[in-house]
């Protein structure tokens, strides 16, 4: 099969000339075969592979390029990156790879292009088009990955023990391979993540994160989460969803499975956001359920307070995984923490006064809240579920008409504490908290509009209440 199509870009030709300068054969390979073949649009990065070294061949073609890009160069690796025109070419000298059982950095020799397909993950990413003068544009592929294309298959090079006790991060990989591609994993090779599960502990939580990502920004994530769950590799790395699997009942009371329940809900709001950190709110939004799960005779089952047992457990897990405990890590525990207060508004009558706590607690993810709420409509009841989606627009709609007229969201005072102060000539003090709070919650129960003029009328009155005169 020969891809020319593939090749329409100058650094291609510009490479093709640098490796016959310098007597060296050199490969296009991995996800760029692979991304055009299932036509997925233009890859961002390209892996060259020279038999002989690929940091010499980096250099050579950064000379004939315009502009000079420059090289980086990793040493230990034997590999070198250039950025030109918005793409990054990795180059690397071909190898062979030998591994430790309790390491995934390999022992590296120098090898022939085989060699470094063998050592590849998949065969669908060990597939190469040649950039050499009488094969130019020939497609390689010694483990039959243009079949595996065709059928949806994820299968590895090698025996699949093999591979994945030697580097158990491809794994994960697999995993999400399946996921993004909607492909299958082999049966073996299902079968060989499974036996080797325990190896993902030698894997950095930084990888394993990272493949996480990846799955979670999926078109459909719950195929990756339940492929984690099939091979049992999800204990190892999240436990706390484990934890919320299975049905109990007791006295004909049966609570649904939190489990797949969650794996539903993320499925829904990946249909309507990007945005991968409400993703995790999603995917993390029940995980205090299995801590909080009680039984009472007169009421059934109960999760009390899992909303503030799971934004508490947001933080262990992202410690433990060693994920950003920053704004990203406190936006995760706000949804979590708020999960359930939309739900209650829709399912009451909705006061002026519940929206405008609801929009100051929220702030500016108020939007992505009532997002994540909407997400979390999983009845297979279809009047239950247009009732429900028909009460969340309601919700909308007030805190539209709440925040057009009383402008809650990122709430600031109307009056600072300076000018308490300066007003009732007074130092810092309890009493001007005591002030700014009754302002708040004054304009939060509509008994004051949120403007200036009303919240210093209001507060000459609070500060006469608790015993202040005014200068």
């Amino acid at each position: 099969m020969n891809l020319n199509s593939a090749l329409k870009k100058p650094v291609f030709k510009c490479v093709a000339e640098s490796s016959s300068e310098l007597g060296v054969d050199t490969y296009v390979i991995g996800g760029f075969v692979r991304d055009h073949l299932l036509n997925r649009g233009t890859p961002q990065d390209i892996d060259i592979v020279a038999v002989g070294s690929g940091i010499e061949l980096a250099q050579t073609v950064a000379s004939k390029l315009p502009g000079k890009p420059q090289v980086s160069i990793f040493k230990n690796f034997g590999t070198a990156m250039l950025k030109h025109e918005g793409i990054e070419l990795e180059f690397v000298g071909a190898r062979r790879e030998s591994y430790d059982r309790n390491s995934r950095k390999p022992t590296v020799e120098n090898g022939t292009l085989e060699d470094d397909q063998r050592r590849r993950d998949f065969t669908i990413n060990a597939l190469a088009i040649s950039l050499n003068k009488d094969t130019y544009g020939e497609l390689l592929d010694p483990f039959d990955g243009i079949t595996d294309l065709e059928k949806k298959i994820i299968r590895t090079p090698l025996e699949p023990g093999v591979t994945y006790s030697d580097d158990p991060l491809r794994m994960m990989r697999a995993v999400r391979f399946a996921t993004q591609l909607d492909f299958e994993i082999e049966l073996k090779s299902l079968q060989a993540i499974a036996q080797h599960k325990e190896r993902i502990k030698i894997i950095s939580k930084e990888r394993i994160v990272d493949e996480l990502h990846k799955i979670l920004a999926s078109e459909k994530p719950s195929n990756g989460f339940a492929l984690l769950h099939k091979t049992e590799l999800l204990p190892f790395i999240l436990p706390e969803l484990i934890a919320l699997q299975g049905i109990e009942e007791k006295e004909g009371q049966r609570h649904k499975d939190n489990f797949w329940h969650t794996l539903e809900v993320v499925d829904n709001i990946a249909e309507t956001t990007d945005n991968l950190w409400l993703r995790w709110a999603a995917l993390l939004h029940d995980i205090g359920k299995a801590p909080t799960k009680k039984w009472h005779k007169k009421i059934g089952w109960t999760f009390h307070a899992h909303e503030f047992m799971g934004s508490k457990m947001v933080y262990t897990l992202f410690k433990r995984l060693r994920m950003p405990l920053n704004d990203k890590m406190k936006y995760v525990q706000k949804m979590v923490l708020m999960s359930s207060r939309p739900q209650i508004l829709s399912e009451e009558f909705v006061t002026d006064s519940a929206v405008r706590r609801l929009v100051h607690d929220a702030g500016e993810h108020v939007d992505d809240l009532m997002t994540l709420c909407e997400a979390d409509i999983t009845t297979k009841n279809s009047s239950k579920q247009k009732k429900y989606k028909n009460n969340f627009k309601l919700v909308r709609q007030k805190i539209e008409e709440v925040e057009q007229r009383d402008h809650i969201r990122n709430f600031q005072p109307p009056v600072s504490g300076e000018e308490i102060m300066e007003t009732f000539g007074i130092k810092p003090s309890r009493e001007i908290g005591i002030i700014k709070d009754a302002i708040k919650e004054a304009i939060l129960e509509g008994e004051i509009p949120n403007e200036y003029t009303a919240a210093k009328r209001f507060m000459m009155k609070k500060g006469k209440e608790i015993g202040l005169k005014a200068k």
